[in-house]
């Protein structure tokens, strides 16, 4: 198990770069999955920005992983296309800055009550197009599921990375439960093509996220098959309380249960420190 690289999404800790710094060192994780920065979406901050938070996690022995960017959650009817490639580029460029090796984004909003099916040739033709912007960069496009995209389940996910082979797979459990998919299923569709793991669990009954384990993505039998496999990589995303920044992660109109069932916790450390523990228990 010394080869394993534990990351998280430490805004869920704290807003302010600093103190996500102290709560990765706390937990002892090898770096960040960057999503909000003092109060800005990394997709969004300066270069400059960018240089600065570099050096303080090189001071703090940590790297950045991956980009948790929003790219790809915008609605396939109605949102900007050309602006979001725009958006990818300067992402990019921040990602290079940042040393991450990778970039977390999604495929498209579908409108609610209407067949994904109906977008597939759009969806695929808007990936093709931002693998072509990031072609040569040497960072990885790495798409997520997530409930409300069109890789939502693991058939439209295995349809992605299909269509798209230049994209690589995370795996989110969590994401597959609010959507009524059994993850152990996806797993085994899914499995050839994850690059790293989203540790994250959700109950079936209320969609409510609980610590890995505690739920019914299957979070330790499918991350023991992924270690298995040759996996190594793997990000602690808590969403056991509210933090800054969470209404921004969702389609308009839905809503996330967090910290569900008896699990409440006092603090956003109090409930980072937890989702860290709960999948320290899973690796012992």
């Amino acid at each position: 198990m010394n080869n394993l690289h534990i990351y998280a999404f430490a805004d869920e800790a704290s807003p302010r770069i600093d103190e996500q710094i102290k709560a990765m060192v706390r937990n002892g994780l090898q770096g960040l999955e960057i999503r909000n920065v003092d109060g800005e979406n990394v997709s969004a901050i300066s270069l400059d920005k960018a240089r600065e938070v570099r050096k303080k996690l090189d001071d703090a022995g940590l790297i950045t992983w991956s980009i948790g960017s929003p790219l790809g959650k915008i609605d396939i009817e109605k949102g900007s296309f050309e602006e979001h490639l725009d958006s990818l580029r300067h992402t990019l460029e921040v990602a290079s800055v940042l040393g991450a090796k990778n970039i977390r984004m999604f495929s498209f909003f579908i409108p609610a009550g209407k067949d994904p099916a109906i977008f597939r040739n759009q969806v695929m033709d808007r990936l093709h197009r931002m693998v072509e912007v990031s072609a040569g960069s040497g960072i990885a496009l790495c798409h997520e599921n997530e409930k409300g995209i069109y890789g939502d389940v693991a058939t439209r996910c295995l349809d992605v990375l299909t269509e798209v082979p230049e994209l690589h797979g995370v795996f989110d459990p969590a994401n597959f439960v609010q959507c009524g998919q059994d993850t152990l299923e996806a797993w085994e569709m899914l499995k050839d093509r994850i690059n790293y793991m989203h540790i994250k669990d959700a109950l079936f009954s209320d969609s409510s996220v609980v610590p890995a384990g505690k739920g019914d993505g299957h979070v330790g039998e499918v991350l023991h098959a992924f270690l298995a496999k040759g996996g190594c990589d793997m990000t602690v995303e808590p969403h056991l309380a509210v933090f800054d920044g969470l209404k921004g992660l969702e389609r308009k109109g839905d809503r996330s249960i967090v910290g569900g069932g008896n699990y409440v916790f006092s603090s956003n450390d109090e409930a980072f420190d937890a989702a860290c523990s709960a999948l320290k228990a899973l690796l012992a």
